[in-house]
């Protein structure tokens, strides 16, 4: 195994990465409505869509997470 990459600094990536992925959806979710509003519809459309897939990539982190101690 490598000596850099041992669980408890997976554990700490995976972490870091699920806090980066939550303060995105959070930031595209507070612009999403600033978007509509300047009537970029389609633009948040698409930026809905996109935090849809970062939460779905959150999802898949958290399960990553789990599977360290299987």
């Amino acid at each position: 195994m490598n000596k850099e990459l041992d669980k408890k600094n997976l554990v700490h990536l995976l972490d870091h990465w699920i806090e980066h992925n939550e303060q995105h959806v959070t930031s595209f979710n507070d612009w999403i409505s600033k978007i509509e509003e300047a009537g970029f519809k389609d633009v948040a459309e698409e930026i809905k869509a996109a935090s849809k897939s970062m939460e779905t990539c959150t999802m898949y982190l958290h399960k990553a997470k789990e599977k360290i101690d299987e």
